[in-house]
């Protein structure tokens, strides 16, 4: 398992269940799922964050996280998720790694 640390919020892939977990300190505080389509591009699905969470940056932490891993990788990302569609509005930096925007 990969991992990147934002603050106290450590983001983690795990590819068996197909999401990105992100935990503070003991605690699964948040999850970014995601399937990856017949072009190799990651559809980032959805985020949830436990509601103790909220306000403490897991779901950015878990946004840059995915965009991080997939420039890693040499892949684009689908934004379905519309919190990560809203952070990417306010990072876009990391328009370069989205393949189109979602239609759905």
């Amino acid at each position: 398992m990969s991992e990147a640390h934002q603050s106290h919020v450590v983001v983690g892939d795990d590819s068996d269940r197909g999401r990105y977990e992100a935990h503070i300190g003991d605690h699964l505080a948040g999850v970014l799922s995601y399937v990856d389509d017949a072009d190799g591009n990651r559809v980032l699905q959805h985020t949830v964050v436990g509601d103790a969470y909220g306000g403490h940056g897991v779901g950015s932490a878990l946004a840059a996280f995915a965009l991080r891993e997939a420039a890693e990788a040499g892949r684009k990302i689908v934004p379905q998720c519309s919190f990560v569609q809203s952070w990417l509005g306010k990072h876009p930096e990391h328009q370069q790694h989205v393949a189109h925007a979602f239609e759905g």
